[in-house]
């Protein structure tokens, strides 16, 4: 079973609270069809487990088949520097069929964000390292694909429907609670 190489530290975007006996990572691509599908199961998720659950998003554009990844990974991330992170991932899965800069810049002034700042580290690709340290941390991971989940550190290998992905971080509650007797 693959593991995360690259542990969750405080530079990652995460939801939850640090010291949650869960930990959900998930790499993806907000062009990506699936991810887009797992978008509403990881908010019912995080619902049902409450603070018993933290979520870690890391991005994996796959470029070559999602031209727009790349570049809504960035624009997260230019959201992230200006501390709106989680708005920003939510309106690019939310508005997912219209990725581009029309929308970009619509979600730009949506948020209330420094348009000309954020216009211009955008065009400096000034986030690109960013987004790259994720891919390359997912690809050391074992990472082939989006969504990828890891629930503790383990890769997910089974469906993320909620039921799949209940049962999974269950499973691995229980273990991480006997672990700790």
């Amino acid at each position: 079973m693959a593991t995360l190489k690259v542990g969750v530290t405080t530079q990652d975007h995460a939801q939850g609270p640090a010291d949650a006996p869960i930990t959900l990572v998930e790499y993806g691509d907000y062009q990506c069809p699936y991810c887009g599908r797992a978008y509403p199961i990881v908010k019912k998720v995080q619902k049902h487990f409450g603070d018993r659950l933290r979520f870690v998003f890391r991005n994996f554009p796959l470029n070559e088949i999602h031209p727009n990844a790349e570049a809504a990974a960035e624009v997260a991330e230019a959201a992230g520097a200006n501390g709106k992170f989680w708005e920003m991932h939510d309106l690019l899965y939310e508005n997912q069929q219209n990725l581009g800069a029309p929308l970009f810049s619509e979600l730009i002034e949506q948020l209330g964000l420094p348009e000309s700042a954020m216009r211009k580290a955008l065009e400096n690709r000034e986030f690109e390292p960013r987004v790259r340290a994720d891919f390359t941390g997912g690809v050391r991971s074992g990472v082939n694909g989006t969504p990828t989940f890891f629930i503790n550190g383990h890769r997910h290998d089974a469906a993320f429907d909620y039921d799949d992905l209940v049962a999974a971080i269950e499973q691995a509650g229980a273990k991480a609670k006997s672990a700790a007797r």
